[in-house]
């Protein structure tokens, strides 16, 4: 293993605050291998900063009425606060506003100018002639080509993960007026990428990252082997770090050229803090660079930034991108503008001092190889069955059996067991097999690697029985809590990456700093006889959940889902004015369903014969996701008569059975005695 490592995590966009989604894929994984690092002695710099420069701030600014300053200004000190208190340990997070990051955006542009690596082309682009700008990125929605998603943006799908540009689109239209954009000629520096695709042939499929996830090697193959082209790394908006060269006016950096060089101006503020040299952690080929990030950012991580890298010269290249799928919130995709989210602002003032319920919730159903779904039942049930069951079980009888027998003192030892040899003896692989795991990023499997050693005490002291022994055996019952101590103490130390307040915790009730990660692998004893735990009662290490609070979050995500759907309603306009001449000519009759049966191959379409009064006819109904054919025979229904008729999927229909909805959305049918009948039979007058 190198001794030096810089790890990044992706700079989130400061339009909104940080939600679960972003936990899990990226800022609690890269937390965990951070501590990890920090823990055996390895030289870190973890680094993150807020995201100013994207289009969805310049969104949220125009919809708000206020600048684009005064939003990320807003939601950059929620995010930083957020993280704070959540225990996520960045040396340094910074935002992409300060004035070291507009100098070192510049100078890498520059230097990439000054080196010919830029092709400056005049190519047509989307332009809003109302809003008169340019469509940039997020400013324009439309069809991905790739999937056929109909709300891709200018930049990305974020149906497939695709990356595009916004003139690929199918029938793009403008996020500002909604108009249908025009093309309009405009000058932008291109990244040549394809000049770059040897080079990354190379490095990735060639090189040595295999080892890279596969969702990540995956990708990187995919675009490689579909050819690359030259990607703009200027943009025609007001908004972000000014072109620095010749003809740059009324230009900015591209956001994806800008924020990863964030990375780099990060560390070098933290390094000018802390009296170190920056370049070590990004030009000496000793370091070990990781990138944190979510799938959807994987091109811009390995190929895009790499090639820029490679292109300036001097610095490393990145040896891991292990990047997570993404985590959905009870059975739907994670929304910040349908404010569909789990906030963690919000989260921790609805859950104070359980910040390691949630991290261990997320971890233990972390998004690593497919996309995971979190609920509210499963956070509960974890943080209960789990944490509090397994884990805070254990270490709650450890403390309240030698405080009831030792006055809180580690009792001596008498002869061990072949038991209590075995149970040391397994102690001490967990290091090893927590770290593996870590290493690999596999921070799932190291968390249940994790409560499998909590396990294992809760074994042994059911097993052993001390509190039956305690009496007939009492220098037996020494030796059984000495080795129960033992495995606290190791608990104290190996859950610190991962429960990071836990761990504390446990170090608090233990009285006790903790040993290091290497002394709970080598040494035989790590709570010595005679240590004193903390004075008084030992406060409960994990709380239970209540239902309560459980259906306090899902009332919240219900009002959520139905202010979004009345903010998103709309009404469809009026029609073109009828004369009552008109009106007349409907011939309204009731009828009888005789025979209905479904439609082949159509899953709405039910075929009806109706007896009309003057005559049977065929009728083809889409009602068929409400009701069932044989639930509707014999069913007076409303019919329009004199209806032109129609071919559906080879049938003639002659005729239209009226229909309306519930306020709760059911489609019953409209009945001749001024009632509506439901599916289930209930009459609504």
């Amino acid at each position: 293993m190198s001794n030096r490592y810089t790890i990044t995590a992706a700079l989130p966009y400061t339009n909104g605050p940080i939600h679960i989604g972003h936990l899990a894929g990226v800022y609690v994984p890269a937390d965990i291998y951070a501590r990890y690092l920090r823990l055996i002695g390895k030289d870190v710099a973890f680094i993150c900063g807020s995201d100013e420069h994207g289009v969805p701030i310049t969104i949220k600014a125009k919809k708000e009425g206020v600048t684009p300053q005064d939003v990320v200004d807003k939601y950059h000190a929620i995010i930083k606060q957020s993280f704070e208190d959540f225990g996520i340990s960045f040396d340094n997070y910074s935002r992409t506003s300060a004035k070291i990051h507009h100098d070192t955006a510049s100078e890498f542009f520059k230097t990439l100018y000054d080196k010919h690596e830029f092709v400056e082309e005049v190519t047509e682009q989307l332009y809003d002639e109302e809003a008169k700008q340019f469509l940039a990125d997020r400013f324009v929605i439309g069809t991905c080509p790739k999937c056929g998603y109909e709300e891709a943006y200018g930049d990305q799908c974020e149906n497939c993960g695709t990356s595009h540009n916004a003139t690929d689109l199918i029938n793009p239209k403008s996020a500002i007026t909604g108009n249908t954009p025009t093309l309009k000629e405009t000058k932008h520096w291109f990244l040549p990428l394809n000049k770059h695709e040897d080079f990354l042939r190379e490095w990735i499929l060639k090189g040595h990252k295999k080892d890279w996830k596969p969702n990540v090697y995956g990708q990187c193959k995919s675009w490689i082997d579909d050819g690359l082209r030259p990607r703009a790394v200027t943009r025609d908006l007001d908004w972000g770090i000014p072109v620095p060269v010749e003809g740059g006016e009324g230009k900015v950096l591209y956001v994806w050229f800008d924020a990863p060089i964030g990375y780099i101006s990060a560390t070098k503020e933290w390094a000018e803090r802390e009296g170190k040299n920056w370049e070590d952690y990004w030009k000496d080929e000793n370091t070990k660079l990781v990138h944190f990030i979510g799938k959807d950012n994987i091109v811009f991580h390995c190929i895009i930034f790499p090639s820029m890298l490679k292109a300036e010269g001097s610095y490393i290249l990145p040896d891991n991108v292990p990047a997570n799928e993404f985590l959905n919130l009870e059975g739907n995709k994670l929304s910040t503008s349908k404010n569909w989210a789990v906030w963690l602002h919000e989260y921790l003032e609805d859950f104070p001092e359980k910040q390691d319920a949630l991290r261990y919730a997320l971890i233990a159903n972390a998004p690593e190889t497919k996309d995971n779904d979190f609920t509210w039942k499963d956070f509960q049930a974890r943080n209960n069955n789990e944490l509090v069951a397994i884990f805070g079980n254990f270490i709650n009888r450890v403390a309240v059996l030698t405080n009831k027998y030792y006055d809180g003192e580690v009792p001596e030892p008498s002869e061990f067991t072949k038991i209590d040899e075995d149970t040391l003896t397994a102690v001490k692989a967990y290091p090893a097999v927590i770290a593996s795991s870590i290493e690999r990023y596999r921070f799932r499997e190291a968390s249940q690697e994790l409560m499998n050693l909590a396990r294992l005490g809760n074994k042994y002291l059911a097993d052993e029985e001390p509190w039956k022994k305690v009496k007939d055996d009492p220098e037996r019952v020494k030796t059984i809590m000495f080795v129960a101590l033992q495995i606290a103490s190791a608990l104290a130390i190996l859950s610190e990456p991962l429960l990071p307040f836990t761990s504390n915790k446990l170090k608090s009730i233990l009285n006790s700093d903790g040993n290091s990660w290497e002394e709970v692998a080598t040494k035989d004893i790590l709570l010595p006889s005679g240590h004193k735990l903390q004075e008084g009662k030992a406060e409960l290490l994990f709380k239970p959940i209540e239902e309560k609070d459980i259906q306090a979050q899902l009332d919240k995500l219900e009002a959520s889902k139905k202010a979004n759907e009345a903010a998103n309603a709309t009404v469809e306009p009026q029609k073109d004015t009828i004369t009552f001449d008109d009106f007349t000519k409907l011939d309204i009759r009731v009828g009888t369903i005789l025979e209905a049966e479904k439609m082949p191959k159509a899953k709405k379409l039910l075929v009806l014969k109706v007896d009309t009064g003057i005559d049977v006819r065929t009728i083809v109904s889409g009602i068929a996701e409400s009701y069932k054919a044989e639930d509707v025979i014999g069913k007076k229904v409303t019919v329009l008569v004199n209806l032109a008729p129609r071919a559906l999927r080879g049938v003639e229909s002659e005729g239209m059975i009226l229909m309306t909805e519930t306020p709760e959305g059911q489609l019953v049918f409209v009945n001749p005695d001024n009632s509506v009948e439901t599916s289930n039979g209930l009459k609504i007058s």
